[in-house]
């Protein structure tokens, strides 16, 4: 990085450490810091929206409908986390690459299941063995997002399900004896007030999902753990021009204070939304409000 660093044998001090910090490797572990963080922005919504449909179809009045919510949430919600995220992925990329076998080899003969080999012919493959290194790691990262997706999005329907059942139901039969439909009423009567019942099963989750994020590991996803594990280990002149002892503890206490730090920043921001969504509402929350300004 720096003009100094052509000859690491020479240098010592906070001159070795700037070299050190801003190696090829260390860039790669900082933006692993961003891999989270853009892990954690794409994966909350989308884990939301499963979640609500997944909670949506379980009060279904159409029965298949409703089946499938509920087992949706009771299957994934059952299967630890670590088992779903080391079937789920093979699986999840193998129907992707079925579906194009299918498409693009139509006059394919061969079984694709050979025993234990799953074989489909190149043009199906996903990324294509041609493909640059970035597609296959956008590629592993997108597997990533929807698996994180799928995991807490049951965990969100669970807790969505219960926030529309906390919304007094009179209010939907009064709103329907008023001439709204039922999905006039879903949609302007409990969805705007069921958050208030669900954030505080959400900001779990939330808190949940950033202690989850170094299961990117397992996914394939260079980490912000994976790079603290190498780099703070017993680095020999093979892996880095910088070797050095057992350095584990200066990495993950550096870890430790970025996760504290980053769920405490979660914890005021989900504070100050609960007192948003209370204000003026008959909840537990909004009482303490009116009290307090009274």
């Amino acid at each position: 990085m720096f003009s100094y660093c052509t000859d690491p044998s020479t240098l010592e001090g906070l001159t070795w450490l700037s070299c050190y910090l801003t190696t090829g490797k260390h860039l790669s572990f900082y933006a692993s810091f961003v891999t989270v963080l853009v892990l954690l922005a794409i994966t909350a919504p989308t884990a939301l929206l499963f979640g609500f449909g997944g909670a949506t179809a379980a009060r279904s009045r159409i029965a298949p409908l409703r089946w499938f919510g509920k087992g949706y949430t009771a299957i994934v919600r059952g299967v630890p986390d670590i088992a779903f995220f080391l079937f789920f992925v093979i699986a999840l990329d193998q129907a992707f690459e079925y579906l194009r076998h299918k498409v693009k080899c139509p006059d394919w003969e061969e079984p694709i299941r050979q025993g234990n080999d799953f074989i489909v012919c190149q043009a199906a493959k996903l990324p294509l063995s041609t493909a640059p290194q970035w597609v296959h790691e956008t590629y592993g990262f997108l597997l990533a997002v929807l698996t994180f997706a799928i995991v807490f999005g049951a965990f969100a329907a669970n807790v969505l399900y219960g926030a529309m059942n906390a919304v007094p139901h009179a209010q939907m039969e009064t709103a329907e004896a008023y001439g709204m439909s039922h999905r006039q009423a879903f949609w302007r009567i409990m969805v705007p007030q069921m958050w208030v019942y669900a954030l505080p099963g959400l900001s779990n989750l939330w808190m949940v999902l950033i202690k989850a994020t170094p299961l990117l590991f397992l996914l394939g996803v260079e980490d912000i753990v994976y790079w603290a594990r190498e780099l703070g280990g017993t680095v020999n002149p093979r892996f880095t021009d910088y070797p050095h002892g057992d350095w584990r503890l200066y990495y993950f206490t550096f870890l430790l204070i970025f996760y504290l730090g980053f769920t405490r920043v979660s914890e005021i921001v989900l504070e100050r939304l609960m007192k948003k969504l209370t204000h003026g509402q008959a909840t537990t929350g909004g009482e303490a409000q009116r009290k307090a300004a009274a």
